[in-house]
């Protein structure tokens, strides 16, 4: 565990506080994520504990689609690793996710991109596709509903999407298990107050 006053520890990952030299440099820099770049996400603990407890097959290959500061794609580099595409509409969240990926030892490849810009041919080539607290909008429900479907169609083989259950997430949920099938997983991150669910299909 570290003892850097300007570091947390969040599911074994090494994360900056905004104290941090390098986050306070990025910001003078004029980089200043916005669409909630910024945020550490509850559901990303959630994500990363179900995964640490479920999966035997370490894939090879994840995209963390809305990915912020990138905690869920640099557990899955660090502890499984997986080679990770990290995807996120925001050209200025990119910094602080290569900041954070290196404070971890670990390295992603960036993506700008929203996720309707995620196609078959690179889906196809994925074993696992995640994401925490992606559909935070309703106006987000139709693209990840739309993410997943090519993520299926694609023969992606795993699609893990967790979120403290708001109503655009549940909305695709409900639209995915109709069509597609899969699990709606409740969960509890261990040692925090962090309770949420995680949609889940198995595509292999």
């Amino acid at each position: 565990m570290t003892t850097d006053k300007h570091l947390r520890v969040i599911s074994g990952l090494s994360v900056p506080y905004a104290s941090h030299p390098q986050v306070r440099a990025l910001k003078r820099s004029g980089r200043r994520p916005s669409l909630h770049g910024t945020k550490l996400w509850g559901a990303s603990q959630i994500l990363m504990d179900y995964l640490a407890s479920t999966t035997q097959t370490q894939p090879k290959t994840v995209i963390d689609a809305g990915c912020g500061w990138g905690l869920s794609g640099i557990w899955c580099a660090k502890h499984l690793q997986a080679t990770i595409a990290s995807l996120d509409a925001d050209p200025d969240v990119i910094p602080y996710l290569e900041l954070t990926a290196k404070i971890n030892g670990t390295e992603v490849t960036p993506i700008v991109g929203r996720f309707e810009d995620l196609g078959s041919d690179l889906l196809s080539a994925t074993d696992l596709l995640i994401g925490a607290d992606i559909c935070f909008w309703d106006e987000l429900v139709d693209p990840v509903i739309a993410m997943i479907t090519t993520a299926i169609e694609s023969g992606t083989k795993r699609i893990v999407i967790a979120d403290p259950q708001r109503a655009p997430f549940l909305a695709v949920c409900e639209h995915i298990l109709e069509h597609f099938g899969g699990e709606l997983i409740e969960w509890r991150a261990p040692a925090t107050k962090t309770v949420g669910a995680l949609l889940v299909i198995e595509n292999a």
